[in-house]
Formats: structure tokens, sequence, C-alpha cells
């Protein structure tokens, strides 16, 4: 499988610096790139990349203004690249596959790589989803039979507060009010109805933290607070998305389809 690739900066030097450091990947095909924004949006609409490193302060159209400008279309999986960290929750908001920081570390590339494979192949192999009803009566059957009885003796471990550094503040967030968690990078953002906050934690310990009857795993990258579901609804390449109880709409991937099954009784 051929990643291919468009580099958006309007330094000439960091367009130089990754690309230098895309060499070692076989699978990544630079077909071109961009200076601006605003020509990023042109190549992005009559290439087709599968992916984009996208820079995000530039002049005139910054990346944001990039993501925008193409949805529209089928639009490629980004990776923002910047010096800037408190970009990071807009980030978040625009579905980044990750942040980067420049310099960009190599072992930090290789774990974006590593993500884009993955929803590449996902998307690559999947079949249009069918209609809801469809989706879960293949879905339901057997998942419903493997998902176990809702006991667990060491449920009074799980946490109900958690303490949040950011912003040189610190929130203590009530894990009831937090309605579903996305991972990029180091990062992890932690999003309730009104406000994305950013705790520096692996997702495999806040897992752990959690109890795993409420949050769960809806994606590689997503815990979705499940009190927080209101609805199922299709989608293509036989994903659904739940919608929660704010409006927001989380995606639930095909190899963590078994959730559904939560909601059909």
């Amino acid at each position: 499988m051929t990643i291919r690739t468009i580099i958006v900066d309007d330094e000439k030097l960091a367009i130089q610096g990754l690309q230098l450091r895309l060499e070692k990947y076989p699978d990544v095909e630079i077909i071109d790139t961009c200076s601006n924004g605003r020509e990023a949006i042109r190549k992005i609409k009559t290439e087709k990349p599968d992916l984009v490193f996208l820079d995000i302060q530039m002049p005139g159209f910054d990346g944001f203004s990039v993501v925008k400008g193409v949805m529209e279309i089928e639009p490629p999986l980004f990776v923002f690249v910047t010096a800037y960290q408190e970009h990071a929750v807009r980030a978040f908001e625009a579905n980044a596959v990750n942040y980067l920081m420049k310099p960009v570390e190599e072992n930090k590339l290789d774990d974006t790589l590593a993500r884009v494979r993955q929803r590449l192949s996902e998307k690559r192999s999947a079949e249009e989803a069918e209609k809801l009803k469809n989706v879960l009566a293949e879905v339901a059957p057997d998942a419903i039979e493997q998902i176990p009885e809702e006991t667990d003796p060491n449920a009074d471990r799980y946490e109900k507060l958690i303490n949040i550094k950011d912003r040189g503040q610190i929130f203590r967030i009530d894990v009831d009010s937090i309605e579903h968690i996305e991972a990029a990078g180091d990062y992890m953002c932690i999003r309730t109805a009104d406000n994305s906050l950013i705790l520096r934690e692996t997702m495999k310990d806040l897992e752990r933290r959690l109890d795993p009857r409420v949050f769960q795993r809806v994606h590689r990258s997503t815990i979705v607070n499940l009190n927080q579901v209101r609805q199922v609804k299709p989608h293509t390449n036989g994903e659904c998305f739940l919608v929660l109880d704010s409006g927001a709409q989380v995606k639930v991937s095909r190899s963590y389809r078994d959730v559904i099954a939560r909601f059909v009784h």
C-alpha cells in the first residue's frame, strides 16, 4: 500500500527536513509540496492524496482553514506539524491523525505513520455500510453473546474525579461529565459538553483508571462514555457513528463494533 502524501509548510527548510525524514519509509510517496494554504486546498482537491502533513501557522490560510476548505470532498488524513503546543485542542477537533511538534522526532513519526497505515487499511478494506438496521442485524447477535455480565467486583477502585493540569491551571473533572476522550501522540484530549482539556497520559494508563462498564474504546484512539450516547448512525466502510447528548459524533471503527450491541435490546 502506497501512501500518497503532500507536505504543506511556508518554510522551505521545514519541507526539506520532513522530506528527508520520510525517505526511510518506502511506502510513503511524496507527490507534491505546497508553501501556502490556498495552494494546498487546490492540490488536495486535484491530486487527492491519502495523507497531508500540514503546518498550522501560515500567512493567509492557516492549517485549520485548509482542513475546512477540503471538507466538500472526501478529505485525506491530516497530520499537523507545528512549533506551537497551544493548538493541540483544535487539532483534535479537526480529527487529525496526530499532532507533531517541530522538529519532528523519529519515534513520533514512526508512531504517526503506523496510525496512518491502520486508518487507510480500515478504509480501503471495508465495503460501504448498509442502513442502520442491517448493520445492527449483522453485528448484534454475536456481539451480544460476547458481552460479559455487567458486574465488576473492583468497581469502587475506579476514579470518580480526574485532576488535569492544562494551560497553567488545575481542573478537577467529574468522570461522569466526560463525553469522550481522544488520543494524539503523547496527549489525551478530555472532552466534556462545554470544555476540552489536554492531559499528558497514555490511553492505556487512563483506561485503567476508568470504569470499563461506562468507558469503552470505540476506535484505536477514542474512548466514549456510553451513558452519554443517544443514537447510533450508519456510516461508510462498515463503520458507525455514536451521537452523544451534546450532539457531538464519534466514529466506531469496524474493530470495535461490538460496542453497538449495548444499544440493541
